[in-house]
Formats: structure tokens, C-alpha cells, sequence
């Protein structure tokens, strides 16, 4: 029997890419996983595909005041939380001469604000149970300094130092707390670059697919005992950052 049979597991941006491999992985491992985005026909696709009682709930995790939502609904559906995987996000980059600024505050809705409260609040209610996995999807962009990249990787540093602080708080709890932080993968992060004409990163940088960072946020969870992976950098193996 795997060790996350029967855990219960919310994960956010699931309804593609790297979200939606990781709920099909934590189902396989017996998990049953609560898919939360803003696409209700595919995340009911794949909550059929799934079984094992996945759920779902459409909701822009950009708006206001959405964290106690998706907890009492998660709690309804599936009678607790042990798991909690925030992985929704968009990128939006370009030149500072050419940034357009209505980008911004949605991106920081999204990239930082939204997992900030589900942190904030999925921790209380794992505090008061005595156990839980907190897992935030960083991006080696945290660490990179380069053209283009300085609102998107300035939004996954502020993550990264955020979800250290959560963890050092939560020390002795029962709660872990990690950071996942991949590499270039193709998913849909870059269609908006390529709606736009220009190239996505995917296109000349060497890229993974969606279930190698499944594979991370999944062993992330098995730890057991006294153990805590609280930080995993997934890199293509040529890839020579």
C-alpha cells in the first residue's frame, strides 16, 4: 500500500500541465485529490479520469478572499486535508520598455497573493490537525538573473522566501513545508508568449514535461518520519543553468 493512500490532496492550476500530471500521479498513488482551477470542463474530465472520489471546484484563485472557499469546500468534499500543492501561475514577461503594467497586479494576484492565503490558511487548519504537506511551485527563475525575467522571477523569489518562513514557523508541528522549483517545462505557462509572436522558452531551451515535476511534488509527499525534502530544483539533464 502506498504511503498517500486515502491522504486527501488539493491541488491548484489542475487542469493542465504540471497541476493536472501531479493530481493523476497522487491518484495513482491512492491519494484522493481535490482539483482546483478556473476551467470547470477539464477539471471534470479529469476527476473522472482520476476516480477514487476526486473532486473539483472552478474558481479563480486571482480573485479576492478565495482561500476559505477552496478549504470548506475541499473539507466538504473529502472530509479533510492533508495536502496541499499550490501550483497555479501565469507568466507575463517582456522588456521593461515594452512590459505592459495592466499585467502586473493580476500576476501578482495569482503568482504570489493567491498562494500566500492558501499557505496562510491551509497551515492553520493543518496546525490544529497535527499533520500536513505544504508543497509552493517556485521556478528556477528565482535564481536567474536575465533580461525579461525580473517581474516573474522577483515574484518566485518573494514565493521561495515566503515558503522558507513558513516552514521555520511550522517546525515541530506535523506540518511540512516545501518548495518545488523546475526547470523550463513545456506546458501552457507559455502560450501567452507565443500568442504574441514570440518565442516561448520551451521552444529553445532545453524542456521537460509536466510529469518529471510531477515525479518531485509526488516524493515530496511520501517523506515520512522525521524527514523533510524542503527543497527540490528539477533540471533538464543538459540543461546547463
Amino acid at each position: 500500500m502506498s504511503s498517500l493512500s486515502g491522504k486527501a490532496a488539493v491541488i491548484t492550476g489542475a487542469s493542465s500541465g504540471i497541476g493536472a500530471a501531479t493530481a493523476r500521479m497522487l491518484g495513482e498513488q491512492g491519494a484522493r485529490v481535490f482539483l482546483v482551477a478556473r476551467r470547470a470542463d477539464r477539471l471534470k474530465n479529469l476527476s473522472e479520469e482520476i476516480g477514487n472520489g476526486a473532486a473539483y471546484l472552478a474558481l479563480d484563485l486571482g480573485a479576492e478572499n478565495v482561500a476559505e472557499q477552496m478549504l470548506d469546500a475541499a473539507m466538504a468534499e473529502l472530509g479533510n486535508v492533508d495536502i496541499l500543492v499550490n501550483n497555479a501561475g501565469i507568466l507575463r514577461t517582456s522588456h521593461f520598455e515594452k512590459f505592459d503594467l495592466a499585467e502586473l497586479q493580476p500576476m501578482i494576484a495569482l503568482n504570489y497573493t493567491a498562494l500566500v492565503s492558501s499557505s496562510i490558511i491551509f497551515a492553520r487548519h493543518m496546525k490544529e490537525q497535527g499533520s500536513g504537506q505544504i508543497i509552493n511551485l517556485s521556478s528556477i527563475g528565482a535564481s536567474v538573473q536575465a533580461a525579461q525575467n525580473g517581474i516573474y522571477g522577483g515574484l518566485k523569489k518573494a514565493v521561495e522566501v515566503f515558503t522558507e518562513c513558513l516552514r521555520i514557523e511550522l517546525a515541530g508541528s506535523g506540518v511540512r513545508v516545501g518548495i518545488v522549483a523546475p526547470g523550463t517545462t513545456s506546458t501552457e505557462i507559455f502560450d501567452d508568449m507565443k500568442l504574441k509572436g514570440e518565442t516561448g522558452w520551451d521552444e529553445y531551451i532545453p524542456a521537460m514535461v509536466p510529469e518529471d515535476i510531477a515525479r518531485a511534488i509526488v516524493f515530496m509527499c511520501q517523506q515520512t518520519g522525521h524527514a523533510n525534502a524542503a527543497r527540490l530544483h528539477i533540471y533538464a539533464d543538459n540543461e546547463g543553468f
